[in-house]
């Protein structure tokens, strides 16, 4: 068993880390301040090729592996956590187009000339995503869609969009993907705790033509194909979240060392230091599970209960570290001029997005007990 990390690998971390130091993190603090996504930063996202880690080398993308991928994602969220998001989709769109045999617009997402959204999650239909109400009903040799979807994470400023729409029955198999152009859709954004930069917006979808060639897969079949790879994204997501918390702590360690209090530094005094090492292990932990399910997906080999474990586990190991390492600082970090309030309230939005705990803990158990004794 081997914990290093290749000459490549250590490379590319490098790499993704001076571009992260010297243009994301300067803009982290005012972008949450101005609350808005800014397109200069996905033209920055293309143009240093973090848009297409997983767009084949083919179509202009660097082809990397998954743990790569999610290694250079937790990088990023060490300085900019909500820069994460256009990575994270195109990375994952990257993944569903490609083993969908829809190479269209793979060019595209690796430039940043298209930042594409999952519109999954609908008003009434978050965690119950099967039984969405959002139709999509012939016309002529392509469709119509109709339908409001809601909490689209970058949903402001998206050009394209996977859309999950009924063509059919009711439950998954009567739902289908379509990656469409979201030309003439009305976007409303949202005011949120966290990611206040993110551009999670409803969309409504009054009639938006999507043509034959735009389906995903099969008709009907959408919703399981598409959501295979969500195992992959949440193992991506785990380590976003523990990148941003990892910063956190690192600020609270050297806080321990150069704050003194009664002659000593805090650090000396067990009840500072043995929590951030609670804490510590926790992320730890949490990480090496990350990188196991990026490994095993990397590999062919089975991954859903690892990526569903690490996707309940890492953001609420990440938000308790965060916690901790603001109450490290003490008044020094009550302040908006501190990134620890950021830090907390940015990784809190994950125990939500792309799944629930509960829902994360579903799909562990499903695959560790089978389906027919599974909850």
């Amino acid at each position: 068993m081997d914990f290093g990390v290749s000459p490549a690998t250590e490379k590319l971390c490098t790499e993704v880390a001076a571009f992260a130091d010297e243009v994301l993190a300067p803009c982290n603090a005012s972008d949450d301040a101005a609350g808005v996504l800014r397109p200069e930063l996905i033209a920055q996202l293309g143009a240093a090729g973090l848009l297409g880690l997983r767009v084949g080398t083919g179509y202009g993308g660097r082809g990397l592996s998954c743990v790569d991928t999610g290694m250079a994602l937790e990088v990023v969220a060490r300085a900019n956590f909500t820069a994460c998001y256009p990575i994270l989709n195109h990375a994952l769109i990257a993944d569903v187009l490609a083993s969908n045999d829809h190479p269209a617009g793979l060019s595209e997402l690796a430039s940043g000339t298209a930042l594409a959204a999952l519109c999954l999650t609908e008003p009434e239909f978050g965690s119950d995503a099967a039984h969405i109400a959002t139709v999509a009903e012939p016309d002529g040799s392509g469709w119509r869609i109709s339908g409001v979807k809601a909490s689209i994470m970058l949903g402001t400023l998206a050009t394209h969009g996977v859309v999950f729409a009924r063509t059919g029955g009711p439950g998954a198999r009567g739902v289908t993907a379509f990656y469409v152009p979201l030309d003439g859709v009305t976007r409303t954004g949202s005011r949120d705790i966290g990611n206040r930069a993110g551009g999670r917006a409803t969309l409504e979808f009054d009639g938006l033509r999507a043509e034959a060639d735009d389906v995903i897969g099969a008709v009907g079949g959408g919703f399981v194909q598409v959501m295979r790879g969500f195992d992959y994204s949440r193992a991506l997501i785990a380590l976003m979240c523990l990148g941003c918390a990892q910063a956190a702590l690192d600020d609270a360690w050297a806080r321990a060392r150069e704050r003194t209090a009664f002659g000593k530094p805090i650090g000396s005094f067990q009840g500072v230091a043995f929590p951030l090492v609670e804490h510590q292990t926790m992320l730890r932990g949490a990480r090496l599970l990350a990188l196991e399910a990026l490994w095993r997906k990397d590999n062919g080999l089975a991954h859903s209960a690892e990526a569903g474990m690490v996707k309940w586990w890492a953001p609420k190991a990440a938000m308790d570290a965060a916690h901790q390492a603001l109450l490290t600082f003490g008044q020094h970090a009550w302040s908006e001029e501190s990134p620890m309030g950021q830090r907390m309230r940015d990784v809190i939005g994950l125990q939500i997005g792309d799944g629930t705990a509960q829902v994360a803990k579903l799909v562990a158990a499903r695959a560790i007990l089978g389906r027919d004794a599974a909850p």
